[in-house]
């Protein structure tokens, strides 16, 4: 370093990092530090200058160095009390990132011998972001949630056997904005991505020494950084560039944001940042006899440690994170890993905490897409309906009945009819919105959905934990083969079945949630638990089979139909007043095969598997539909309620179509429609068309 930086008075606020045409201040809260080095360092990471703080006002430190230019590399040293059972972990050998800071030099790869004595030499670095950036007039496209398709990708596996991206921008930032990836997002209809963990990680030493890695993201080490892994050179800059190209497309971003752990894990895990600044503050810990047993931190993620959101500083860190991203990254929302845990205080999960009531008197952040996974592992963790109303939650009992239903287990019916019309039961009338249930049938932390037509069994043998890791409890079918098979009959079956899921995912009221690569039959090989899988079992495989692109067909012309649809895109019923009702509310009934309404006994059949829903406008003209499920191994003749004067059925789907199977045809004259087994059958109803006039092909 040839240049020697000198200190000059500055101030507290903002944390982190703030640079200007002359120099930079840096802020760092550090409540029971004795001293606080700023430490800088060269191109190379090679030469490093140390600046005491001479400044400090309450538990901030701070000071400003005149000639710091943006791409700086920084770090933190803090010495004070080492008190392990104080909670207090201060060494002043161990370098550490900045918790407020916005860009990090390298990814951050764990590697024990570099950690040992002084980290300088492992730990990535701190990055003084400029963010000047042309978002050339491109603004956010704003979806309304009855209009969103949510759809779950990982940055590099999505684009990685991609043919049409360069190899170079396989895997990036860049790469997900590239036109080729455009265009099939918009083919496909999607409104909105759901990125997994964009945030700088590190993998845990566990996975390191198995020659893993977490593929995931799910483990954390700076909250605004983006992760240099998916850059070619500048993180920031071009993690802006996809953004703004994914928004000239029309599709909104949503990150997946973890700020229940950090990859500092429990007792005995590394200091990377927040332990060597204040541990016993960013982290919860059990109670002991006369306080907190800083020998056991709290742990309802799974994770070893737990953050304490519940803590002022912690709390204002996540909301710096989240305005960060939002305004100045230009992101459009986020899914909240295990939301629980952000919602403790106490260890008690509080629907009207402090991190609630910080995003809903925010006036940026009240805007965003709002997505919680409604649970941790933690005490009275499971608190899917119970988060305020704005919010979305992802629903895993619609997921549940879902397969249930589909598999063919018996007495799911009312369930199923339920999770169909937004999961009331979970979600209120009145009190939250039709779209606040996320429904999913697969999920990035589970099986592909064309593994679970495939595997009974979970097959994670690669994964190093002897097949103990991962969900036991699929409800997955193979249909009498375990993994890939050429039996024809089996073959077929497993297609039926993913189109008798995708429909109805779609048909559902919600917000649907589609896992990248189900649409084309993307397979883990039976892996239900693929998060420290970097290869081909977790990216996604471009080389599609004449079965995947009609899969793919399917799935655009269900999103399409979905779009176009005030029905399923927003039911309004007479009784739910979350908002105004129309003057002429949707209706739904509900009808047996033979055609009777429905009555409380067919509901309770422990042998009820099929059923028709009659809904949108029942008594008039308007918008209308029939589904006719048959979840049933037979055959059924379903007889149709009557059409509007004037208007007839008309067949939009039918899941059992398919090329090796004869068809009789319905006789919707005499209102009697046939329903295969394991299938769903849609039907809409039209005008007739005039006597005599032909209608035109196309």
């Amino acid at each position: 370093m040839t240049e020697v930086y000198t200190l000059k008075s500055g101030k507290e606020a903002p944390l982190g990092a703030s640079v200007d045409p002359e120099g930079c201040n840096f802020a760092l809260w550090a409540p029971d530090a004795t001293q606080v080095w700023l430490c800088l360092f060269d191109a190379q990471e090679r030469q490093e200058q140390r600046i005491a703080l001479n400044e400090r006002r309450g538990q901030i430190w701070y000071g400003y160095v005149a000639g710091i230019r943006p791409g700086q590399k920084y770090g933190w040293r803090v010495q004070g009390p080492k008190q392990p059972e104080a909670g207090q972990l201060f060494d002043v050998q161990k370098l550490l990132l900045d918790p407020w800071g916005q860009a990090i030099s390298r990814p951050l790869i764990w590697n024990a011998p570099l950690y040992e004595g002084d980290s300088q030499r492992m730990i990535s670095k701190s990055v003084v972001v400029d963010h000047h950036f042309d978002w050339q007039g491109v603004t956010k496209p704003a979806h309304k949630a009855g209009q969103t398709i949510l759809y779950e990708l990982h940055v590099k596996g999505f684009t990685m056997l991609h043919p049409e991206v360069p190899e170079a921008l396989r895997g990036k930032y860049l790469g997900m904005c590239h036109p080729a990836i455009i265009r099939y997002l918009q083919g496909l209809w999607v409104t909105t991505l759901q990125l997994l963990p964009v945030a700088s990680f590190m993998s845990e030493p566990r996975l390191v020494d198995l020659g893993l890695v977490n593929y995931w993201g799910y483990n954390p080490v700076c909250f605004m950084a983006p992760d240099p892994r998916y850059a070619i050179d500048d993180a920031v800059r071009e993690f802006k560039t996809m953004v703004r190209e994914l928004h000239r497309a029309g599709i909104e971003v949503v990150l997946d944001v973890v700020f229940n752990h950090t990859a500092e894990g429990g007792v005995g895990g590394p200091l990377l940042s927040f332990k060597g600044i204040d541990n016993r503050s960013y982290y919860a810990f059990e109670s002991g006899g006369s306080g907190p047993d800083y020998q056991r931190y709290v742990n309802v993620t799974g994770c070893g440690n737990s953050l304490n959101v519940d803590h002022p500083m912690v709390l204002r860190l996540v909301m710096d994170s989240l305005r960060y991203w939002y305004d100045t990254m230009q992101v459009d929302g986020f899914r909240f890993d295990l939301a629980v845990t952000l919602a403790r205080e106490g260890n008690e999960f509080d629907p009207c905490g402090g991190f609630f009531k910080a995003i809903m008197q925010d006036p940026l952040l009240r805007q965003a897409k709002l997505v919680a996974e409604p649970w941790d592992i933690g005490p009275f963790g499971y608190r899917l309906g119970q988060f305020p109303s704005q919010w979305h939650e992802t629903n895993d009992r619609f997921r549940d009945t879902v397969r249930s239903f589909w598999r063919g287990d018996t007495g799911r019916m009312a369930d199923f009819a339920t999770r169909l019309l937004g999961s009331r039961d979970v979600f209120p009338k009145s009190w939250r919105s039709i779209h606040a249930s996320v429904n999913f049938v697969c999920y990035h932390d589970g099986f592909t959905l064309e593994d679970l037509v495939s595997y009974n069994q979970r097959h994670n043998q690669p994964n190093a934990e002897d097949n103990r890791d991962g969900h036991g409890h699929n409800l997955s079918q193979n249909f009498g083969i375990e993994g890939p098979t050429a039996e024809t009959r089996v073959s077929t079956m497993r297609l039926q079945q993913k189109r008798n899921l995708l429909t109805t995912l779609f048909l559902a009221q919600g917000i649907p949630h589609l896992l990248a690569g189900d649409e084309m039959g993307r397979t883990q090989m039976g892996n239900n638990n693929a998060y420290c899988q970097d290869n081909r079992i977790t990216w996604v495989d471009w080389e599609w089979r004449e079965e995947d692109e009609r899969l793919q067909r399917f799935v655009r012309e269900l999103i399409q139909l979905r779009r176009q649809s005030a029905v399923f895109s927003g039911l309004q019923l007479a009784d739910d007043h979350y908002t105004m009702r129309p003057r002429q509310p949707h209706q739904v009934a509900w009808y047996h095969p033979d055609g009777h309404i429905l009555s409380d006994s067919d509901w309770n059949s422990p042998m009820s598997q099929v059923f028709v829903m009659d809904i949108g406008d029942i008594s008039g003209e308007g918008e209308r539909w029939l589904a006719m499920f048959n979840a049933s191994g037979y055959d059924i003749h379903f007889r149709l309620p009557s059409p509007a004067q004037g208007t007839t059925w008309v067949e939009k789907v039918d899941t059992a179509i398919n090329e090796t199977l004869p068809f009789l045809a319905d006789d919707i004259s005499r209102q009697m429609a046939l329903g295969r087994a394991h299938s769903v059958k849609l039907l809409r109803q039209q005008k007739c068309e005039p006597t005599g006039v032909s209608k035109t092909a196309g």
